[in-house]
């Protein structure tokens, strides 16, 4: 056995299954595809289950992946121990109902001792306990004494997600000898210690399991397997953990060199060193895959990683920014096996460091929320912070357990754990309820399911929005395939060619008519569905339809011109974004649809006037140069050297379409597009917002769009006029000189009620009353806002030494409260919180405070004269 680095031992395995007649496909996006039952991608085999299931045909029945996968179940645990971490990538080899147990296990025993030239005597199996056809080739085909063969139960050995397909499987283990042993004369195959280490899962899926709990066997038997890159590198590269590997090892030590500290000489350094090499992994690949920092789903994932990392950074002493230096180690390892790290190097970089300062400014306001949560406690003389406040604190701002309890420890407090804990639940189950129950493949099954997954579409609607001869394959009405449809009913419609787009890419699905001898169909949407079916959703408005039959397909032409300015203008102001905003722009998301155009992209703040009006005019002059839009076929490696632009998460095969806008805008692209720039007549941006942490939105339209909407403006701004009584040019100044006036006349109003404030303060003045050397005034003040009571309660506060000031007003159906005290009265007991909420209660209203100010609102102003009685008493009775 010798060296193997792990970028080498990938190339080795995938090499090796290529050579047994596998197609080789590279790793799909971390980001499910169709499938809402995964948040991130977690196994080699989720993103093939279409081809398991049979909705889709795979490329080839034979296939091997190397996927990159997320696993944040025991998140808690990573870094406490070597074996945890969130990112890891699984080898795997699949076989959709071609070959099964024997060649699975052969060639599995062949890359371990021939390729990898493991010791065989270090190698053990487990089996099912029922599966003799297993034990069989293990002991009479590889010659495995059955001494090294494990039965072992349904628990450990047998794979099966509720209904559908399942089945037993094998796992081959490493021996890594004594040293990592318990010491036990028992241990073996199965000990807990981590001597005898699980490196290969082999799943015979050979049984589809019913409802009545019983497990026909499939007519195709798949082979399903899986092995932890890391984990077999760990036996090849003869170290302790997936840390100790060389590409992980690379992190680490940057970590290391960087905090100035050496790994495996202090364990809790240890543990922060740990996080943070695995964690800045998981934040590199999910970004570069589209994964963005939010707070909810997959982005608040990120978010929780990338925020453990930082904070795990400052307790090895790094007080700087530094998430980005560990993210290029992680790039530089990785980008030869997932070029998409470096192409995305710029967008994956910014946004980590926007997210990392953004992290570093909440703490700081948790910090301060929290501070001021300990001064409340000390003044109602308690010392344990709620529970519903610390997960505030760490759920909403960052704010770690361990700091929040150190903080609380300072001031001689707690937190109430378990409360913590019991929110904590409570936000899981929100999240279990929100993502609801999926089935195996992440949906319900619907009707569209029981289609023939060889039925296929194919599509000749790039050229001609009319086709005759368009064979009917299936009719769906009412959740039902059926033969026939006829007038009045809703139907989907699918054929063996069609001209109209299916939605796909953000652009919205054509619409149009489909027509036979006697029946007319008006089709108001297009979709795609379980590989290449088209859906045609429509009414039947005359006649009837059936299968078998040929019909003629038109697409409504306006609709898809205009659907088509909007994707042409789309692909223009990606490319105008880049050169006014920077290359870190990336395409999030996108709509088209022929009345306006929709495009998500990552950026890190609002854009201004005067670059949004850049971009428009850019787009404009791409528009008004009438450059001739060219549409090719490519390899993938064709398109990447003509400097074309693809999108994150969509998934290409090796060929590809291109979309060529005269060399200045080049993307990937399966949409339907203009011929010449100049059909788009005009570009206009409506509204430029955010959407979330690091993507912004813009809307716009195009076309006759525009001139409608420049119709509709015109029209406003004629009524303005009108409503002015000037030209609308002028309205402007007319609106600035009426502003100024009012702020004239407002001014003048406040100086007013501040003279009648000031008069009605020294009538007040002369009511108060004094008990035990302080001073209270309680009275109504009429016609006063909140804001006036609190100016007449600072001013009559500033004219008293030791007082407790209790005002009231009732306008409009509302009560306010305000009371204020001196120090020097808070030093006798005067506490306005306590006395404020006493006023509001009996006013049916609710408020609080400190013991110098607080206020509040209710609703029964009938009870004004009631509540400030109840605070006049209240205050005596502190006072007393």
């Amino acid at each position: 056995m010798k060296y193997m680095g792990l970028n080498e031992l990938r190339e080795k395995y995938l090499s090796f299954f290529e050579s047994k007649g596998h197609l080789r496909m590279e790793s799909a996006s971390l980001i499910p595809n169709n499938d809402k039952s995964l948040l991130l991608i977690n196994s080699g085999m989720a993103p093939l289950k279409p081809f398991f299931t049979g909705q889709q045909i795979p490329p080839r029945k034979r296939v091997t992946t190397c996927q990159k996968c997320i696993r944040t179940g025991d998140i808690e645990n990573v870094g406490k121990t070597a074996r945890h971490g969130t990112f890891f990538e699984m080898l795997g080899n699949f076989s959709f109902g071609d070959y099964f147990k024997e060649e699975a296990i052969e060639w599995a025993w062949e890359f371990f001792t021939k390729v990898l030239e493991l010791p065989e005597e270090r190698l053990y199996v487990s089996i099912y306990q029922d599966d003799d056809e297993a034990f069989e080739i293990w002991n009479k085909k590889i010659g495995l004494d059955e001494s090294k063969i494990f039965r072992m139960g349904k628990e450990d050995n047998f794979w099966e997600h509720g209904l559908g397909p399942c089945g037993p499987c094998s796992e081959i283990y490493y021996d890594k000898g004594e040293k990592y042993g318990c010491g036990s004369p028992t241990c073996t195959v199965g000990c807990d210690c981590d001597r005898y280490m699980e490196v290969w899962n082999l799943v015979f899926t050979q049984f589809c399991k019913q409802e009545d709990g019983s497990y026909p066997r499939l007519d195709h038997p798949n082979i399903d397997t899986g092995m932890g890159l890391e984990r077999i590198a760990t036996v090849m590269q003869n170290v302790d953990s997936i840390f100790d590997v060389d590409t992980v090892k690379a992190v680490r030590d940057a970590v290391c060199k960087l905090a100035n500290v050496k790994y495996n000489e202090d364990h809790k350094k240890d543990i922060s060193i740990r996080v943070i090499t695995d964690h800045i992994r998981s934040v590199a690949f999910m970004t570069a895959d589209g994964v963005t920092f939010s707070n909810e789903g997959r982005g608040y994932v990120l978010r929780r990683l990338l925020r453990r990392a930082a904070r795990h950074g400052k307790l090895l002493g790094i007080n700087k920014k530094f998430l980005a230096d560990m993210c290029m180690v992680v790039i530089e390892t990785s980008k030869d096996a997932y070029p998409q790290l470096e192409e995305k190097r710029e967008y994956i970089l910014k946004s980590i460091t926007v997210e990392e300062d953004r992290f570093y400014a909440t703490l700081e306001q948790g910090l301060d929320i929290l501070r001021s949560k300990i001064n409340e406690l000390k003044e109602s003389s308690k010392n344990v912070l709620s529970g519903e406040d610390s997960f505030k604190l760490y759920d909403t701002y960052g704010f770690p357990l361990d700091l929040m309890e150190e903080i609380l420890e300072e001031a001689n407090m707690t937190l109430d754990e378990d409360k913590f804990h019991e929110e904590m639940e409570k936000q899981k189950t929100r999240a279990r309820s929100a993502r609801e129950e999926y089935t195996y493949m992440g949906a319900d099954e619907t009707v569209f399911h029981k289609l023939d997954p060889a039925m296929s579409t194919e599509f000749i609607g790039y050229d001609d929005l009319t086709a005759e001869g368009c064979k009917v394959l299936a009719i769906i009405s009412g959740d039902e395939i059926k033969e026939s449809a006829s007038e009045g009913d809703e139907v989907v419609i699918i054929a063996d060619k069609t001209p109209f787009y299916a939605e796909m890419g953000g652009q919205k699905g054509d619409c149009g008519i489909i027509k036979t001898g006697d029946c007319e169909i008006e089709i108001e949407d297009c979709t795609k569905f379980g590989g290449n079916k088209f859906l045609h959703h429509g009414v039947v408005k005359s006649g009837k339809i059936s299968v078998g039959e040929t019909a003629e397909f038109s697409v409504d032409k306006e609709k898809r011109t205009a659907a088509c300015r909007n994707h042409t203008a789309t692909h223009l102001l990606q490319k105008a974004l880049r050169e006014v905003l920077g290359s870190h722009v990336e395409q999030k998301g996108s709509l088209v649809s022929p009345t306006r155009l929709r495009f998500d992209f990552s950026h890190f703040e609002p854009i201004s006037a005067e670059d949004l009006a850049k971009i428009e005019r850019k787009v404009n002059e791409k528009i008004l140069e009438a450059i001739d839009v060219k549409t090719s076929e490519k390899s993938m490696d064709e398109a990447k050297k003509m400097g074309a632009t693809a999108l994150f998460d969509e998934k290409y095969g090796d060929v590809v379409r291109v979309v060529d806008i005269g060399g200045y805008s080049i993307e990937l692209c399966g949409g339907t597009h203009l011929k010449n720039t100049a059909q788009a007549g005009s570009f206009k941006i409506l509204t430029e917002t955010g959407i979330s942490a690091g993507t912004r939105r813009i809307e716009a339209l195009t076309g006759f769009n525009v001139l409608n909407y420049m119709e509709e403006k015109e029209l406003f701004l004629s009524n303005v006029g009108k409503l002015l009584k000037v030209n609308a040019e002028n309205a402007v100044a007319k609106i600035t000189s009426m502003i100024a006036e009012n702020k004239a006349l407002t001014k003048e109003l406040e100086s007013l009620k501040a003279k009648l404030s000031n008069s009605a303060a020294e009538d007040i003045m002369n009511s108060k009353v004094t008990v035990n050397d302080v001073d209270i005034i309680c009275a109504k003040v009429n016609d006063t806002d909140m804001n006036g009571l609190r100016t007449m309660g600072d001013s009559l506060k500033a004219k008293l030494d030791t007082a407790v000031i209790i005002l009231a007003s009732a306008a409009d159906d509302k009560v306010n409260f305000v009371v204020m005290a001196t120090d020097a009265a808070v030093k006798k007991g005067i506490k306005a919180g306590d006395i404020v909420k006493k006023a509001a209660n009996i006013c049916g209203g609710n408020g609080g405070g400190r013991p110098n100010m607080a206020q509040a609102g209710a609703k029964d102003v009938s009870k004004v004269a009631e509540a400030l009685k109840e605070a006049f008493e209240t205050a005596k009775a502190q006072i007393g």
